[in-house]
């Protein structure tokens, strides 16, 4: 899918309501300075940050804010925290007047790095244990048979 905007500051100059706009910067802002290595991206139509892999995204909506943290699993987690907006399973919901506060909004980022973090290290662990447990061999007569590998010694 084309995105309309070219960068974040023309996805924010094009939201009409000023109220709205200074609320998605400053999510903006707090998400930059929790995060500095962050990469400003879009994902699904709207200004997002990655780290590797997408980290939150933010957007506005006819009569609402919503900050998007690419997992259900950090909603669920932070349930009580959240109890006053409106959630889904991906989706936080809000008004500008009422956006969530800097430090739960520290908290849901951390959450999600550590989320990104486990799943990376899990997958490079498998990675390399599917490794060793495959290593295989021809033989003259053409099957298959594994390899010695310092686990199967």
């Amino acid at each position: 899918m084309p995105n309309a905007f070219a960068s974040i500051d023309e996805y924010l100059a094009a939201v009409a309501d000023p109220r709205q706009r200074a609320t998605l910067e400053k999510l903006r802002r707090t998400i930059k300075s929790t995060v500095p290595h962050a990469e400003e991206c879009f994902s699904y139509g709207m200004p997002a940050f990655r780290v590797g892999k997408p980290l939150v995204a933010f957007a506005a909506a006819r009569r609402h804010c919503a900050l998007y943290p690419m997992s259900g699993r950090i909603i669920a987690e932070l349930a009580d925290e959240l109890s006053k907006f409106d959630t889904s399973k991906g989706t936080i919901r809000f008004q500008p007047e009422r956006p969530p506060s800097a430090a739960l909004l520290r908290r849901i980022i951390r959450a999600r790095l550590a989320e990104i973090e486990s799943a990376t290290s899990k997958k490079s662990a498998k990675g390399k244990s599917v490794k060793k447990k495959c290593a295989k061999a021809k033989t003259a007569n053409g099957k298959s048979v594994k390899k010695k590998t310092a686990k199967n010694k």
